[in-house]
């Protein structure tokens, strides 16, 4: 047992009810605390702040674990979700992501895969904590004061258009996620119509720009969209 996953928790949603097994074993043997449901209904009424990670089957019964994923972010729940998967089709996997997947694993799938899966996104989501305190996010080197609409790296303040200053707040808010181009459209620029996909690269290009050393803060994840992250790549 891993002393290390000691009060981590992760709830498997899987209708199968051998897989849920095997990954209740495996986890719970490592050294993490496991919740198990068979539906994205019963998921809901188990999901709370104390889990640390969603093991989410896509192909479940009633509601469908894109659907469930959605609702999480929709609520505002950022917990992780690796997606368990059948399908590997690139607009399954696309879809995942859209919905605020941080990783899939398609079946079938080893038990090293998944434990590796799992400790890499626990790994990342812990080097990304946020504190947010009194309207100002501060992360790694960044800090957003949402009431002066300001960012800063260190002591120096960014000169960040309007426009950059709410793409870096709704990245670094939610470093955790992925953001496709057509969401960070509907979210940014919601009030203007007619704007293309094309824009958002142009601002994410300048935002990279004024972040100087720090452009790696805004990261792309190829044919997915963008995210926050600490890490270099």
């Amino acid at each position: 047992m891993s002393l290390k996953n000691q009060n981590k928790k992760i709830l498997v949603v899987d209708d199968e009810a051998d897989i849920c097994e095997i990954l209740s074993f495996n986890l719970a043997n490592e050294g993490y605390e496991v919740d198990v449901a068979s539906s994205a209904e019963e998921a809901l009424k188990k999901i709370s702040e104390e889990h640390d990670l969603i093991l989410l089957d896509v192909m479940l019964g009633g509601m469908s674990g894109f659907r469930f994923a959605e609702k999480l972010r929709k609520d505002g729940n950022n917990v992780p979700i690796i997606f368990l998967t059948a399908k590997d089709a690139e607009n399954d996997m696309l879809t995942g992501f859209s919905v605020g997947g941080d990783d899939y694993i398609s079946k079938p799938f080893s038990l090293k895969e998944v434990s590796a899966r799992v400790k890499v996104v626990l790994k990342r989501i812990q080097e990304e904590v946020v504190d947010i305190k009194e309207n100002v996010l501060t992360i790694d080197e960044l800090t957003i004061d949402f009431l002066a609409k300001e960012a800063r790296i260190g002591e120096t303040v960014l000169p960040l258009t309007k426009t950059e200053f709410e793409i870096l707040s709704l990245l670094a808010s939610n470093p955790s996620r992925v953001y496709s181009r057509r969401q960070m459209l509907d979210i940014v620029w919601q009030d203007t119509p007619y704007i293309t996909e094309r824009t958002v690269d142009v601002h994410i290009t300048r935002l990279r720009k004024k972040l100087g050393d720090k452009s790696y803060y805004v990261s792309n994840r190829a044919g997915f969209g963008y995210k926050f992250s600490v890490s270099r790549p």
